[in-house]
């Protein structure tokens, strides 16, 4: 059993490390039969492909984990203590927390648009055993990684892989102000220092794409967690629309998928070159 996919490069040449946290697609089958959604409606939360799209990461020097589990699963962008009572039984609700009210915590209670998940609730004996297979130890390697990049290029940068449902991000666009194609999270500048914000942006408009900040999405778990400025750890989310690369309702490639796949490939060696800023001057000399 396998917590997480890591890819990782022949030899790390850039601080920047990808993680795809929401593309985990293998649903246990105790977890199907406890569930009375069907098997397309259970996926509908997953960030599908997105470890496809940035699948090229380590032959640019950088590595990608992704996970295994789907977030319908377990939520891997969702601290730990983050169980809600309502979907796990023994669970105890330490103040108000509008993600496990929405019943999006840790163990999600539904899927996209509010749908339950389950018939009633899973004990708290499950909720720890899912943390301890998988939340743990994609976070404990998640850390390994960016504790590696820092000591070897004195930063480490993470890339937090997301996607959005195109009528997640309708009600941002304005007349002067279209709907934009990917979302730059870095939690209002905490996360990221800007100049590094400020590159990931321009090299998603040199692509030709939309590029908004911190609205719809600002980041959450994994940027709130993992983004330390102060200590050269950055950390940024990239949520990208969905419609650009799948049919949403079938949860397939659409048909410009090859064309997006080799767009984000370009993408990807642009972001992994940020981790090699440092190194430039000491190549030319």
């Amino acid at each position: 059993m396998h917590a997480y996919r890591l890819y990782r490069p022949e030899r790390p040449t850039t601080s920047v490390v990808f993680s795809s946290p929401h593309s985990g697609r293998d649903y246990p089958w105790t977890f199907l039969r406890q569930s009375v959604l069907d098997e397309r409606t259970i996926r509908s939360s997953e960030d599908a492909f997105m470890d496809l799209l940035f699948a090229e990461a380590p032959v640019h020097g950088a590595p990608l984990i992704a996970a295994v589990a789907p977030r319908a699963y377990v939520d891997l962008n969702r601290a730990s203590d983050e169980l809600d009572p309502a979907v796990v039984d023994g669970a105890k609700l330490a103040g108000h927390n509008p993600r496990i009210s929405s019943g999006l915590g840790v163990i999600p209670r539904v899927v996209a648009n509010g749908r339950a998940i389950y018939r009633g609730k899973i004990d708290l004996t499950e909720a720890k055993t899912r943390l301890s297979v998988y939340w743990h130890p994609y976070h404990d390697q998640l850390q390994a990684l960016l504790d590696e990049a820092r000591n070897d290029f004195g930063e480490s940068v993470l890339i937090d892989c997301h996607s959005m449902p195109r009528e997640a991000i309708e009600s941002v666009a304005t007349a002067k102000s279209p709907r934009p194609e990917v979302v730059l999270g870095d939690r209002f500048g905490a996360s990221a220092a800007p100049d590094i914000v400020d590159r990931v942006e321009a090299i998603f408009r040199a692509a030709g794409l939309r590029v908004g900040r911190n609205a719809p999405f600002a980041g959450a778990y994994i940027t709130q967690r993992y983004g330390r400025p102060a200590r050269r750890q950055h950390a940024i989310q990239i949520e990208i629309d969905r419609s650009l690369y799948m049919d949403e309702s079938e949860i397939r490639p659409n048909a410009e998928f090859d064309d997006f796949r080799r767009l984000m490939t370009s993408i990807v060696a642009d972001l992994a070159d940020i981790g090699r800023a440092d190194e430039i001057p000491l190549a030319a000399e």
